[in-house]
């Protein structure tokens, strides 16, 4: 059985005890996540969120791409969030990546090359990279001044978030 396989048979459990269908479309929280896509991170656990609580968005190295930026466009404007958490952690797969070292290992692997993505964001400094992210949602001139961007780092080892200062 593949692991597709086993995810369906999976869900079908999961739909048989459902009871979550009536949740609102808005978070209700009021909140917006942008964070890793590890998947050793939960980070609605780690939060202490629950389903309906919070938009959560997640992309490798939570990084506020087109993309991410984009939910987050949405998530306020249209369904109401008025906080953005933006989350890296430690132990990432990004950090300390080079891009151009990363395209050639790609083009070598597949013998291709490609134009997209355009970027694969690797940084060295974690602190510095949320920071980035904080400051590039906060200076998009859709996201209203007033919204509160706050950045985090997860440690990996002991589950604990550290803000960081700008």
């Amino acid at each position: 059985m593949s692991v597709a396989d086993e995810l369906l048979k999976a869900n079908q459990e999961f739909a048989r005890n459902f009871k979550l269908g009536e949740l609102s479309v808005r978070p209700k929280r009021r909140v917006a996540v942008l964070a890793c896509m590890d998947s050793r991170i939960l980070f609605e656990h780690c939060l202490g969120l629950k389903p309906g609580d919070a938009h959560m968005i997640r992309n490798a190295g939570g990084i506020a791409t087109e993309d991410a930026l984009r939910s987050l466009i949405v998530s306020h404007h249209l369904l109401d969030t008025q906080e953005f958490i933006i989350i890296n952690h430690t132990d990432c797969g990004l950090l300390k990546i080079r891009e151009y070292e990363l395209r050639q290992q790609l083009t070598e692997k597949t013998g291709a090359i490609a134009s997209e993505p355009a970027q694969f964001y690797g940084f060295d400094d974690l602190e510095e990279n949320v920071r980035r992210q904080v400051e590039r949602v906060k200076s998009h001139p859709w996201i209203p001044k007033e919204i509160p961007v706050r950045g985090f780092v997860y440690d990996v080892k002991t589950g604990r978030l550290q803000e960081v200062s700008r």
